[in-house]
């Protein structure tokens, strides 16, 4: 299964839309069977829930998406746990281990964007 983690360098990025990019995890077996990044081609309403399910992820991390963009990756088959915070290693191994939960918050301020852990 494919598990993007949105990040700003090695930690989970604040806000899904604005990260710099994803690292995407391929687990097997309980896992990492490999790893890559895939760099954000953008922030454009809409857009990124189905550019992220092209790309055959199954789950997002994120710190902060706001609801429109949940349920966008929802439709698109794609799990959401948000609230996330933390490096991208200590994180990818919660998911794992089964100790990661999404706090199921939503980001509704975009001018706060960076900010929505806050």
């Amino acid at each position: 299964m494919k598990v993007a983690i949105a990040k700003e360098g090695n930690m989970v990025s604040g806000h899904f839309g604005h990260c710099e990019g994803f690292e995407v995890f391929d687990i097997e077996n309980n896992s990492i069977a490999g790893r890559n990044f895939i760099e954000n081609p953008g922030h454009r309403p809409g857009f990124l829930p189905g550019f992220v399910a092209e790309k055959g992820i199954k789950l997002i991390i994120a710190g902060g998406m706001g609801e429109t963009a949940q349920e966008l990756f929802k439709e698109n088959g794609v799990d959401v746990v948000v609230g996330a915070q933390g490096n991208l290693d200590d994180i990818i191994n919660k998911y794992i281990s089964g100790e990661l939960k999404s706090t199921g918050s939503v980001c509704k301020e975009h001018q706060h964007e960076g900010h929505c852990n806050d």
